[in-house]
């Protein structure tokens, strides 16, 4: 029984009896907000709920009153064996074993879709994350959101939503301008321009293109810029693909800024905002009611020049992930993008969309620290750390865990010498070993020849077992939370909790027989519980994106 299967109980039996004594079932909150906890003392119970003094006042009763009612109630269930009143109104439920041990044979069954729920069905999610500008390899900040944001899309995806993993490639603009001119000067083995691109990528990006055009440096000025822009562009999008991929990101769409230019869709979106009042002329220029819709300034979209600004791009492109389907984009930015919060909504609301279905998630700095030191500088880049560089330092696995393990809103500071070390203080290893070992116990009773076949789950009373037990039964909820709240650390963080459980009970339950024992009802039950654990620890690193390793 999961903590939700016991909140749609608590439910149904308060309805019940506030039925029978003639009170107001409108009182009680909506069944999905019964709430249903692991009290923090294990002598108080397995879970307590507070309903009774959510729903005392409403009804005209006494909070205790109305508690004893519903524990009297709910005591009747047998899967339930106490209910006792706590403090002025908690109700402290202890299951049945039996109850309590059938969430074992519910994950053997679910396999790979425990956890799962169709939360967000109706929701059409477009992810737009990383969206680096192709001048270059993706950096630490750029590389947390490769991590994040694909964990959040497999989070969202397991609560029922179908997600577009989107990466926005910003090939309208000067920057691009920028790296084509330090391609040239590479190329000519003259200094980096001053505002342009430096590092070893460079050079080698600038030699690759006068491989494929032994021409290129015979060509006038401007064939040569765009020589070297287009062709430049294209190589570093390669790799900035491959880097991706062999992160484990993937995407569904790659969209170019400058289709929303060649397409006319800027003009047919600022002709929108001109038609329905949203765009005002002033000294020259045309501007965005911004502020009409919560932002702090209103903006400027087409300059007094006549060239558009940046924002105008932003808007046409919200406007065409509205138009192709999406009720809810989220944006996952960098650091320096706060003021992007507002302008999108404000695009969004100032276009006739739903302001709400724009979220705007900022990421801060990560920073990569060996022998107590921040490092400062890439060899390959020539600036900064780039994902080649964390994985090169840890690993893809350690990579990954160590950029999602932490909320996107604090900095984070990963530590080269903790992440690579073998021990239960590098959280990926200990989880890692936590996976390996219940895969080890799996072939040692392959050996033994005990099968965890029809189990007697009313034998798993022991108290690391009951713990355990109990921890596994939260995973569905942890998956809920961390899609509802954008926060996929979440996972992480429960992985954690789930195999220091694991470890507990191992240290206090003997799963499987010794070598001149038979094997005993008992020890069927805890390898059904061991299998239990294995499948919610893999689906776990699953959803992180981290192998589930059976060895180590």
């Amino acid at each position: 029984m999961t903590p939700a299967d016991l909140a749609a109980k608590v439910y149904d039996t308060a309805t019940r009896v506030l039925n029978d004594k003639g009170l107001d079932v409108a009182a009680l909150p909506a069944p999905d907000k019964v709430v249903v906890e692991r009290p923090r003392n294990p002598e108080h119970g397995d879970y307590a709920t507070n309903l009774a003094l959510q729903t005392a006042k409403k009804v005209g009763m006494n909070p205790r009153e109305l508690a004893e009612l519903l524990a009297d109630a709910l005591a009747e269930d047998p899967g339930i064996e106490v209910c006792e009143i706590a403090g002025p109104g908690f109700i402290n439920i202890r299951l049945a074993a039996a109850a309590q041990g059938e969430l074992v044979n519910t994950i053997l069954a679910a396999g790979s879709s425990y956890g799962t729920s169709d939360f967000y069905a109706d929701q059409r999610v477009n992810l737009e994350f990383v969206s680096a500008n192709p001048t270059g390899p993706i950096h630490l900040g750029g590389t947390r959101w490769a991590a994040v944001g694909d964990v959040l899309g497999r989070v969202l995806q397991a609560s029922g939503a179908e997600v577009t993993r989107e990466y926005y490639f910003n090939d309208h603009g000067t920057q691009i301008d920028r790296f084509a001119r330090s391609l040239v000067a590479a190329a000519k083995s003259e200094p980096t321009p001053e505002d342009g691109y430096g590092g070893d990528y460079i050079r080698e990006i600038a030699e690759q293109v006068k491989a494929a055009h032994p021409e290129v440096m015979e060509q006038s000025p401007e064939q040569m810029q765009e020589t070297f822009r287009a062709e430049g562009v294209e190589l570093m999008f390669a790799h900035i693909k491959r880097t991706l991929h062999e992160f484990g990101t993937d995407f569904d769409v790659f969209f170019h800024e400058n289709s929303l230019f060649e397409s006319g869709a800027v003009d047919k979106a600022i002709q929108t905002l001109k038609d329905n009042g949203n765009l005002y002329q002033a000294d020259g220029a045309w501007w965005l009611k911004s502020t009409d819709f919560g932002d702090d300034k209103d903006r400027v979209v087409i300059k007094s020049d006549g060239n558009a600004a940046y924002i105008a791009g932003d808007i046409a492109y919200v406007a065409d992930k509205m138009d192709r389907g999406h009720n809810l984009c989220i944006y996952m930015l960098g650091a320096d993008h706060h003021g992007y919060i507002a302008r999108l909504k404000a695009a969004a609301a100032a276009l006739g969309y739903d302001a709400n279905q724009v979220e705007v998630m900022i990421g801060q700095m990560v920073n990569l620290v060996a022998g107590g030191e921040v490092k400062k500088m890439s060899k390959r880049a020539g600036t900064v750390i780039t994902l080649d560089d964390l994985v090169e330092a840890i690993g893809v696995d350690a990579a990954r865990y160590a950029l999602v393990r932490s909320s996107v809103d604090s900095s984070l500071d990963i530590d080269m010498d903790l992440w690579t070390s073998q021990s239960s203080d590098n959280p990926v290893f200990y989880v890692q070993y936590g996976h390996a070992r219940l895969c080890s116990i799996q072939r040692k009773a392959d050996e033994l020849g005990v099968s965890a076949a029809n189990p007697d789950v009313s034998l798993l009373t022991h108290e690391r077992e009951g713990d355990l037990i109990r921890t596994l039964g939260e995973y569905p909820a942890v998956i809920k939370a961390a899609a509802e709240l954008r926060e996929p650390h979440r996972i992480a963080r429960y992985a954690e909790e789930l195999a220091g459980t694991f470890h507990r009970f191992y240290d206090s339950c003997q799963i499987l027989p010794k070598q001149d024992e038979a094997a005993a009802p008992i020890h069927t039950a805890r390898l059904a519980l061991a299998q239990a654990t294995r499948q919610v620890l893999a689906n776990a690193l699953g959803l992180l994106g981290v192998t589930a390793p059976e060895k180590m």
